[in-house]
């Protein structure tokens, strides 16, 4: 039968299980995917999925999430899954570093990686800010109105902007900072306007987007407005009325035909095609990881984390691959950032070159 091999899921963003079930849990992908290698003949053992809690930054602490990795890693897990946020990615990295425990994050932060710390970009702090720099440069903006979130997540973004902005003529007119957990943003949304700016982008985690859309709307700007990957909050119809018409980065494509395919099973979990697209991915990266193991201990993980090549990926645009390597810790490679419009409570593929 073989032994039972335990993987762990650091949830960051709930203190504790939810009440009604989260139709986003990645738990559901990873016991997917597992089970078609288990039935493949692939896995030498059933796979054990064990959670803790720790709702981690902005609304909670580095020091909760840091707990539940500990927790973990008593409980002797092969692989760790988590965390979801790019500050609690970062803040973990060195935790896993010294516990030597192959450790899979889906955040967006690129320096969440190490000889442990492997990375499936849910978004990226880096290029999504690369992707909306240049689409503001081919639809004529040249005068850009900035806010971002007061955290690393916002800072990072900003950083990466400007620095492609400056290459394509783009300039930004004003850069305004803004409290991630933000519920009025009147006053960072008049020093926009001020400024008078052809466009207007937001970087953060998104929570603060909203009523930064609202300050927007109720003074009267109609202009270009962007956001990175914080538009998929959007998901949420309330959400999307209040992003109507932002353009955002996502990280499904209409045209991917790994994705296509996957939804047409009648066998997969119910979800949005983001939630497909991530939970199917990540999946695939867990259940192959411990298939292609060369033994199964930690470092065995770790080593069939760095055997996975080539796999068709659900998320991006068609073509896009997962995989890893010795010292290649990013697992999407190619085009795997989509940009996208809310319009009317439907996201709609924006076309690019």
């Amino acid at each position: 039968m073989g032994e039972t091999l335990r993987v762990g899921i650091l949830n960051d963003m709930a203190a504790g299980p939810p009440a009604t079930p989260n139709p986003a849990a990645i738990r559901p992908w990873l016991q997917l995917a597992c089970d078609e290698l288990r039935t493949a003949g692939r896995l030498r053992g059933a796979v054990e999925f064990i959670d803790a809690w720790g709702l981690g930054l902005p609304a909670g602490t580095a020091a909760a999430v840091a707990r539940a990795f500990q927790e973990l890693v008593a409980r002797e897990v092969l692989l760790i899954v988590g965390p979801a946020i790019g500050d609690n990615a970062l803040a973990v990295t060195p935790l896993v570093e010294a516990a030597a425990v192959p450790t899979l994050n889906w955040a967006g932060a690129e320096r969440a990686r190490g000889a442990w710390m492997f990375h499936l970009q849910v978004g990226s702090h880096e290029d999504e800010s690369i992707v909306l720099a240049r689409h503001l440069a081919t639809s004529g903006a040249h005068r850009v109105g900035v806010v971002y979130d007061d955290s690393p997540i916002g800072i990072r973004h900003l950083e990466f902007l400007q620095s492609e902005a400056a290459l394509l003529g783009v300039t930004p007119c004003a850069c305004v900072k803004i409290a991630p957990l933000a519920t009025a943003a009147g006053a960072e949304a008049a020093e926009l306007l001020r400024a008078r700016p052809d466009a207007i982008v937001y970087l953060g985690l998104g929570l603060a987007a909203r009523p930064l859309a609202r300050a927007l709307a109720a003074g009267g700007f109609s202009g270009p407005r962007l956001m990175n990957t914080a538009g998929i909050r959007g998901y949420d119809a309330e959400f999307a009325r209040a992003i109507d018409g932002w353009i955002y980065v996502d990280m499904h494509s209409d045209h991917n035909r790994t994705l296509a395919a996957l939804r047409a099973r009648p066998d997969v979990p119910a979800a949005s095609p983001l939630a497909a697209a991530k939970g199917h991915d990540l999946g695939r990266l867990v259940a192959e990881a411990l298939a292609r193991a060369p033994e199964l201990s930690r470092a065995g993980v770790r080593a069939g984390l760095e055997r996975i090549k080539y796999l068709p990926a659900a998320q991006g645009h068609d073509g896009t691959l997962l995989g890893f390597g010795v010292w290649d810790r990013g697992a999407l490679h190619g085009r795997y950032l989509v940009l996208r419009q809310w319009r009317d409570g439907a996201s709609l593929q924006v076309p690019t070159g």
